[in-house]
């Protein structure tokens, strides 16, 4: 059929139509909002490059988890903020470290939150980098066993996943078989499997302190420029007892999530990560752009791609939109 028998026009003219044969639709429960929490009390510190998004005490979580809630979102992850930090990163597997602390508090508030921990050293070594250094250098089998006590630790204080960000080659494995032999076996594992090197972190790493002090963390993180090696370490993870698999960040590897998508049976999860975010808000914020709406629109485009699963930091704005409105 071509003109003037088809016209596409006729499925566009109203918001009926429109909703009828609309084929990518998000929904809050997929949505991961991520947190970041700190020592203290009574803190609920504004991050100046992530507007909308707080650091906060532990006393602060329950409200937070009210608010979630209200909103439609289902899931949070977690990122700590220590007290103090190590050369091994002690702060990360310690049985009253913030992150515990703060797993212990959400679930007591709310037991229907589902709260999945970043598993991770670089917010707890004094050098930033994200596993043990030996001889300069991040030691790669040395970090394996600190991870999956830090899991271990997680799951303990009542976690409901774990998400090792680390990209230590083994760790999917090492990880599972703790949780394992310490009859966790139903904790899952989503994976940071393709995680990019990418330039786009930097808010993050103001928010949760974890620049590396010398060096960056291009020796274990992927290079950008990567396609094939994606499916390399996506495919050892699953091997190893991944659960879930993550693409980090989203927007500019919108295909290897698309590819991810087509090449695995499991779930995928891509993060929305914090210079993504701070794009949007700082456009916003200058009158260039709808901010609301360009923010959906790359939540959807990230969904499209094949995304099941959205780590965002506008996971709540975005819920509230999704549940009033036509979107």
């Amino acid at each position: 059929m071509i003109f003037p028998d088809y016209r596409p026009r006729r499925l566009r003219q109203n918001e009926n139509f429109r909703a009828m044969v609309r084929e990518t639709r998000l929904s809050p429960s997929q949505f991961i909002l991520p947190l970041f929490v700190q020592t203290g009390k009574n803190i609920r510190e504004e991050i100046s490059s992530m507007p909308g998004v707080f650091r906060l005490s532990v006393d602060k979580l329950a409200a937070e988890a009210k608010d979630c809630l209200a909103a439609g979102v289902r899931s949070v992850i977690l990122f700590g903020l220590p007290a103090s930090k190590d050369a091994t990163g002690t702060g990360a597997h310690i049985k009253g470290g913030i992150v515990q602390q703060a797993v212990r508090e959400l679930k007591n508030a709310a037991p229907e939150l589902m709260v999945v921990t970043d598993v991770c050293l670089c917010e707890y070594t004094d050098h930033g980098h994200c596993g043990i250094i030996v001889n300069g250098e991040v030691d790669n089998d040395a970090t394996l066993e600190v991870l999956a006590k830090t899991a271990l630790s997680h799951a303990r204080a009542g976690a409901d996943m774990v998400a090792p960000s680390d990209m230590m080659d083994g760790r999917v494995a090492e990880i599972r078989a703790t949780l394992d032999e310490n009859n966790y076996t139903n904790i899952p594992i989503m994976s940071y499997a393709v995680k990019y090197a990418s330039s786009f972190y930097g808010p993050f790493r103001e928010a949760a302190d974890g620049a590396p002090q010398f060096g960056d963390r291009r020796g274990y993180q992927m290079d950008p420029a990567n396609v094939r090696e994606a499916f390399r370490e996506a495919s050892l993870d699953v091997e190893e007892g991944a659960d879930i698999i993550m693409v980090k960040p989203a927007l500019s590897y919108l295909d290897i999530i698309s590819k991810m998508h087509d090449e695995f049976d499991h779930p995928i999860a891509a993060y929305q990560v914090s210079g993504e975010y701070a794009m949007i808000k700082a456009a916003a914020a200058n009158g260039w752009i709808d901010g609301d709406k360009v923010m959906m629109e790359t939540l959807l485009s990230i969904h499209r791609a094949g995304a099941d699963i959205i780590l965002t930091y506008a996971a709540k704005d975005m819920a509230r939109l999704i549940n009033n409105s036509s979107f």
